[in-house]
C-alpha cells in the first residue's frame, strides 16, 4: 500500500487526543538524534514533518477472522504515513481501542513488517503486553504510538510496532520487538514502556517461538 494510501476501516472516532503530556510523553519537531516526531495535530507551517521511519496501520476483524482458515490471513492494511500531519490525520479517522468491536485488533508496524510471527523482521523476536479492564486502553494505545512513531526508545530499531487488541473482559496492548534473546535490550524496552504509560501492573515478554509452540500456556520470559 503506497504511502497516504486508505481504506475505509475501521470508522472515524469524534474524540480528539489528549494533550501531549510531560517527560517522554511530549513530542517535539525534533528528538536528541535529530528526527521528526509527531507533537499534535495541528503543527503550523506548510512543510510536512517527516517521521524516522514510514509505519502501517493494520485491522483485523472479527467477522474477517472467522471466515478465514489461517491465522493471520484476515489482517488487511489500512493507511501507511510517513509524516507528523499524516499520523494524525489517521489517528484522527480510526475509532480508539474503546470503540472497537469485541475481537478486533488494530496494529501499527513499520512499513513493510507485516504483524505476522512468519514474517522475516519478526520471527526471532517476542512481545511486551500490558493488560487494561474493558474501555481503558485509550490513552495508552496513543502514548504507545507516539513512543514508537517518535522514536521515544532507546533501541528504537528493535521495535517492530504495536498491536491492541479488544475482547469481551479486557484489553491488551502488546509491543513487537525484533531480537526475543536480547535480554538487556528487551529490558530496557519493556522499563521504557512502562514509564511512558505510567503503567504499574507487571508486564510480561513471551518469545514468538514459545507462542506459536505452547499459544496459550506460552509464559513470560522477562518481567518488570
Amino acid at each position: 500500500m503506497a504511502t497516504g494510501e486508505a481504506a475505509t476501516y475501521p470508522p472515524p472516532h469524534e474524540d480528539r487526543p489528549p494533550s501531549a503530556g510531560s517527560g517522554p510523553r511530549r513530542f517535539s519537531r525534533s528528538n536528541r538524534s535529530g528526527r521528526a516526531e509527531p507533537e499534535n495535530e495541528g503543527v503550523a507551517g506548510s512543510r510536512p514533518h517527516p517521521l524516522g521511519h514510514s509505519w502501517t496501520f493494520w485491522f483485523d476483524s472479527p467477522t474477517a477472522k472467522s471466515s478465514q482458515a489461517d491465522w493471520g490471513s484476515s489482517i488487511r492494511p489500512i493507511y501507511t504515513f510517513a509524516t507528523v500531519e499524516e499520523f494524525w490525520s489517521v489517528y484522527n479517522n480510526l475509532h480508539q481501542p474503546s470503540k472497537l468491536v469485541v475481537g478486533a485488533d488494530l496494529h501499527c508496524f513499520k512499513n513493510k513488517v507485516e504483524p505476522k510471527w512468519e514474517d522475516p523482521v519478526c520471527a526471532n523476536g517476542g512481545k511486551w503486553t500490558a493488560t487494561f479492564s474493558r474501555g481503558k486502553s485509550d490513552t495508552s494505545w496513543l502514548y504507545t504510538l507516539l513512543a514508537m512513531v517518535g522514536e521515544q526508545f532507546d533501541h528504537g530499531e528493535e521495535i517492530c510496532g504495536a498491536v491492541v487488541s479488544v475482547r469481551a473482559k479486557q484489553e491488551k496492548i502488546a509491543l513487537w520487538t525484533r531480537d526475543a534473546s536480547d535480554e538487556a535490550t528487551q529490558m530496557s524496552i519493556g522499563k521504557q514502556w512502562k514509564e511512558f504509560l505510567s503503567y504499574s501492573p507487571k508486564a510480561g515478554f513471551i518469545f514468538h517461538e514459545d507462542a506459536k509452540k505452547l499459544d496459550r500456556a506460552a509464559r513470560n520470559c522477562y518481567t518488570v
